[in-house]
């Protein structure tokens, strides 16, 4: 039984565009976490993500990031919510809900998450500057979330209640994001159990 869940609860995406060729493997319940995508500051959010929301997580990407990250971001946030609503599967035996607070210095940032198999986001962060670090602009937070959102079938809800710093706001709202999905994807002890009144998830 215990094999059996476990395998479910592994992905591998492979996506190709035009612009972008991605590569993910996903585990839901941990794992290394190695991420590659030529943007630095887009793997450090992933890494971030993987780490504390203790998923393994190992995903690769090439493309047109040196003109501009802006491909490279939506396409991976796109392929990581691919590899999410693969690896849940049917979505039973588990806890559906999750949210979470992450404080990094004065940035404090609110996630909440229902795997609800609806996708939607609601995202409120007014990012305190246009940059972050050399090149990657602060929109980009919220055109990641928002492919991540769309393709894994999660209703998301991201609030930045408050920062002053671009960097310290971004990496407030990933690592409660982490959180909060972590939470909502463990497992109940009843694999059988479907956490609805409708009986799915859809």
């Amino acid at each position: 039984m215990t094999d059996t869940v476990f395998r479910i609860r592994r992905a591998r995406i492979e996506r190709e565009t035009l612009e972008t060729r991605i590569a993910l493997n996903l585990d839901l319940d941990g794992g290394e976490v190695h991420v590659d995508t030529e943007v630095p500051f887009l793997d450090h959010m992933l890494d971030a993500l993987g780490r504390h929301g203790r998923f393994g997580l190992d995903i690769t990407c090439t493309g047109d990031a040196a003109m501009d990250p802006h491909h490279t971001v939506e396409d991976v946030g796109i392929t990581l919510g691919q590899g999410f609503r693969q690896a849940l599967g049917d979505r039973k035996g588990i806890a559906r809900y999750g949210h979470g607070f992450a404080p990094l210095d004065e940035a404090l940032a609110r996630v909440v998450v229902d795997c609800s198999g609806r996708p939607f986001l609601h995202f409120e962060a007014v990012m305190p500057e246009p940059v972050i670090g050399a090149d990657f602009a602060s929109s980009l937070v919220e055109e990641f979330w928002r492919g991540f959102a769309m393709n894994s079938g999660l209703t998301m809800h991201i609030d930045l209640l408050r920062a002053r710093n671009a960097h310290h706001a971004a990496e407030s709202i990933f690592k409660s994001g982490a959180l909060a999905l972590h939470h909502a994807t463990r497992l109940t002890g009843d694999p059988n159990r479907m956490p609805s009144t409708k009986g799915v998830l859809a």
